[in-house]
C-alpha cells in the first residue's frame, strides 16, 4: 500500500491504492463545498484500517485545500465525531 490518498477528478472520488484493491469516497461539488457522498473498501481490505486511512487523507487534502465539506457518507461522518478536530471543515 502505497498510503497515499489522491484525488481522482475524472471519476470524482478520492482514492487509496493497494496491491489487492482500491478504496474510495465518491464526491460531487456543490458550488465550493464538496459533499463526500459514499466510502467503499472492497471486502478484501477490510479489518485493515484502510477506510480509515482513506478519509483521514481525504479530510487532509480538504484542510489543505481550504476547502468545506458536507459528510453525506455515514462513515465519513462518523470519522469526524471521533476526531473533532476536522470539524471545522464542516460546511456552515
Amino acid at each position: 500500500m502505497t498510503n497515499e490518498v489522491r484525488d481522482n477528478t475524472t471519476d470524482e472520488r478520492f482514492e487509496l491504492k493497494t496491491e489487492e484493491a482500491t478504496a474510495f469516497i465518491a464526491y460531487h461539488l456543490e458550488g465550493e463545498i464538496i459533499s463526500l457522498d459514499h466510502t467503499e473498501v472492497p471486502s478484501v481490505l477490510g479489518g485493515k484500517g484502510i477506510g480509515s486511512a482513506l478519509v483521514k487523507g481525504t479530510l487532509d487534502i480538504l484542510r489543505d485545500r481550504g476547502q468545506k465539506l458536507l459528510p453525506r457518507c455515514s462513515f465519513v461522518r462518523a470519522y469526524i465525531e471521533r476526531h473533532p478536530e476536522y470539524r471545522v471543515l464542516l460546511a456552515e
